[in-house]
């Protein structure tokens, strides 16, 4: 796989410094029963690393000591770390409102059956990728038959109660195809909702469009297709001021599979230790450290989070 890395160290994007710390994002990791072209994690069903129970644990102690009220599971598919179901039962009592970035396809994966009544029993919510309402836009990114699992994810979900009830929120992640920025999310929702609704009788809260960044896996087929001088020339001309006070690296802090901490799940798979730190820290020895006010570390692959409408964990800025 092609390194984006080095094309992205020069950088002129703005120095940013952090706000007050509101969320946490695990990793549980890179292990995966899908492997999509837009995934900038490179996770895959032949990814191995997952986080331990030992380093869990350091995860419940950090959100405890900074009474962090909003932890944000993510992966690969977080679902398949066996220890998923402890962290999610132990922040939920302790009063933290948990996030499952679910591919809604390991709904239907061996061992998961009750996957999906579980997530509803503990009342977590459920960001989940669905980067068009057509199988065929949905198959080419994801894999083949991906769409119509992820129909089948959906409407277990509704069954549960998602997308219906108040407390039980589900939210689409839409990402775009090619070298292009996202179109409005307040545009293209009614779209979705309208789609799903009338073709499968699916019904979901919000759709969130987030902008596909230039490393990894994307920035290899970038790479490779010889794109990447012309997407980066579309982020860095889509740059917009507006966005960089809501970058979501100002209040989340995010954790490898290892523990250690990054400014941002990109930042992380660059393996960019937090604020302009030389070594990566791991959560274990942040303690009560206060990160407000704290340098963020930045390349060039920070203006995906700044171009057009911006684009954050929670969709769009503008």
């Amino acid at each position: 796989m092609k390194d984006t890395f080095n094309l992205l160290v020069k950088t002129d994007f703005p120095p940013i410094k952090r706000a007050q710390l509101e969320t946490l994002q695990v990793n549980l990791g890179y292990l995966c029963n899908q492997q999509c072209l837009h995934c900038h994690v490179d996770a895959s069903p032949r990814r191995k690393e997952i986080m331990t129970a030992e380093t869990i644990v350091d995860v419940l102690d950090f959100l405890k000591q900074k009474n962090i009220k909003k932890l944000d599971l993510t992966g690969g598919a977080p679902e398949m770390n066996p220890e998923f179901f402890f962290l999610v039962r132990q922040a939920r009592d302790m009063g933290v409102h948990v996030i499952d970035r679910c591919n809604l396809t390991v709904l239907s994966e061996p061992g998961h059956q009750n996957t999906a009544s579980f997530l509803a029993d503990n009342r977590v919510e459920i960001i989940a990728s669905m980067p068009c309402y057509l199988e065929e836009n949905v198959d080419a990114q994801r894999g083949k038959g991906v769409f119509g699992r992820s129909i089948e994810g959906l409407r277990l979900l509704n069954q549960q109660g998602y997308g219906i009830h108040e407390h039980l929120p589900l939210n689409l992640v839409y990402n775009p195809q090619g070298i292009n920025l996202p179109p409005s999310q307040y545009e293209l929702e009614p779209a979705y909702k309208k789609e799903l609704k009338q073709r499968f009788d699916i019904t979901f809260n919000h759709l969130y469009t987030i902008t596909n960044m230039p490393i990894k896996r994307f920035g290899s087929t970038l790479l490779s297709k010889g794109l990447f001088d012309e997407y980066m020339h579309l982020l860095k001309t889509s740059y917009s001021k507006e966005n960089l006070s809501g970058v979501m690296c100002r209040t989340t802090l995010s954790v490898d599979w290892q523990g250690y901490v990054y400014d941002c799940d990109f930042n992380q798979m660059l393996e960019l230790p937090a604020g302009l730190s030389t070594s990566k820290k791991h959560i274990k020895d942040l303690g009560m450290r206060n990160l407000n006010g704290r340098d963020i570390a930045i390349m060039d692959h920070c203006y995906g989070c700044t171009a057009g409408r911006g684009s954050s964990c929670g969709g769009s800025l503008q």
